[in-house]
């Protein structure tokens, strides 16, 4: 069952159970379109790709409710593009 966690990672931005912004990797680590795009598509934590992360339908979320836990770790971007490029 997905976590469905309530914000981005890097910037904590608000990402509620409905949000068409929110995108996961396989770790469900969780970030905004726009983080994504400066991570270059890559997860900081993992190295993996990330994808939609899809909507609990709402009629779920009493019996299944989203994550109330924060996971808030920015990013130092200048690494991050380091470890791609050295990756690649």
């Amino acid at each position: 069952m997905l976590q469905i966690r309530p914000t981005c990672e890097n910037c904590n931005k608000n990402l509620p159970f409905d949000s068409q912004e929110a995108l996961i990797c396989t770790f469900e680590c969780t970030f905004c379109l726009d983080c994504v795009h400066l991570l270059q598509h890559v997860c900081p934590n993992c190295g993996g790709g990330f994808e939609k992360r899809p909507i609990r339908p709402s009629h779920l979320l009493k019996k299944y409710p989203p994550s109330q836990v924060i996971v808030y770790k920015p990013v130092d971007l200048q690494e991050h593009l380091k470890a791609i490029k050295k990756n690649e």
